[in-house]
């Protein structure tokens, strides 16, 4: 928006000037018909030229302000050798024209002059430097770069209790893909894939109203996004172009961006060199959701995603159980915690000592995060 605003300012002005001058006794009289000419095609035309070429170009988000005035510095300087240029034509060829005639061109050529390097500085700030050393007008954060959160780093909820304690201080950036995904997820038709969108929007809108964590909803077209297929590849593309750091807990998409040299925080990794929530002995309650892949075991979920195997809570599908956690085992690819039945839950019967879980016992991992 801003930058059609721009471009019709640039159409009122090169307009004025072109009437200002062709209107003066000079150039509009009979002995200046041929500077009236010079006057409206080479102003319209460069006009028109310089137009076209910025229009027909991929345009970009104006992010710094500064540019602009690099831009008219650029133009400025370039319109003052052009200046030049046009009086050794004239004196070259014996163009005979008027003073006032140069300088409505002169006038008109400026004006494009510092539309079009505005307009190029406006679409390639994040270029600038290669061409200009030590000038660069990207956007900059203060402190360590941004942090560009996944689907499964915002349903797994973790991120916000490392905000609120300051192990992030960087600002914290939601594409507008991941919030659709989101809202995706919230709509579907499975009960628990329903229940884990409706978390995530519930925990980015917790970190909206925290005044110590900087959310931001991003709404910025990458070059090169709309071609990449999927939310994974829209993220690694998103996160390069805005040089930041990609939080998730999806191993394969960790995998996927450092091999893309995306520089990756996996919430998983940092969950495993702190202490484990989960310690032996501890009771929970869960709700058992299916059977597992070993004899007398039950699967059931906690409200992250963390898979939770049960042993003897097979035959007790449905059914809200507590138990006692035996183990705890946390990768890449997510945590699983291991326990055993001690008692239904309305029973409230309490949790015992803990027990060392069988040999042979362990599951399958799964990825504790279910991309849609």
């Amino acid at each position: 928006m801003l930058l059609w605003v721009f471009r019709a300012l640039f159409w009122v002005i090169v307009i004025a000037l072109l009437f200002v001058n062709v209107s003066s006794t000079e150039i509009s009289g009979e002995a200046g018909s041929a500077n009236f000419a010079a006057v409206l095609v080479s102003g319209l035309g460069m006009a028109i030229f310089v137009f076209l070429l910025d229009v027909l170009t991929p345009k970009r988000k104006l992010s710094a302000v500064a540019g602009v005035f690099f831009g008219l510095l650029v133009g400025l300087l370039i319109s003052l050798v052009l200046a030049v240029v046009v009086d050794m034509v004239s004196d070259s060829y014996k163009i005979e024209m008027l003073p006032q005639t140069k300088r409505a061109i002169k006038w008109v050529l400026g004006v494009c002059m510092c539309y079009l390097t505005i307009s190029v500085v406006m679409r390639t700030k994040d270029d600038v430097r290669f061409v200009i050393p030590y000038v660069e007008f990207a956007k900059q954060t203060k402190g360590a770069r941004p942090l560009v959160l996944d689907t499964s780093a915002i349903i797994d909820g973790r991120i916000v209790g490392l905000c609120r304690n300051k192990l992030f201080d960087a600002a914290l950036v939601v594409p507008r893909f991941v919030l659709n995904e989101l809202q995706f997820i919230a709509d579907s038709a499975d009960k628990l894939k329903r229940q884990r969108g409706r978390r995530g929007l519930d925990i980015l809108n917790e970190m909206q109203s925290e005044s110590g964590i900087d959310v931001e909803i991003d709404d910025t077209v990458v070059e090169g996004i709309e071609d990449a297929k999927g939310v994974d590849q829209k993220l690694v593309v998103f996160t390069r172009a805005y040089n930041g750091r990609l939080a998730t807990t999806d191993y394969n998409l960790s995998k996927v961006a450092q091999v893309r040299e995306v520089d990756v925080v996996n919430i998983n990794d940092l969950a495993s060199v702190l202490k484990v929530v989960a310690l032996p002995g501890e009771a929970m309650q869960v709700k058992i959701i299916k059977p597992g892949e070993e004899a007398d075991q039950g699967i059931g979920y906690l409200e992250d995603g963390t898979m939770v195997v049960v042993e003897d809570g097979r035959n007790k599908i449905g059914r809200e159980l507590l138990i006692s956690i035996t183990s705890s085992l946390q990768t890449s690819a997510g945590k699983m915690i291991f326990g055993k039945f001690e008692g239904y839950a309305q029973e409230n019967s309490g949790g015992g000592g803990g027990r060392r879980r069988s040999p042979g016992r362990r599951p399958v991992g799964n990825d504790a995060r279910r991309r849609q």
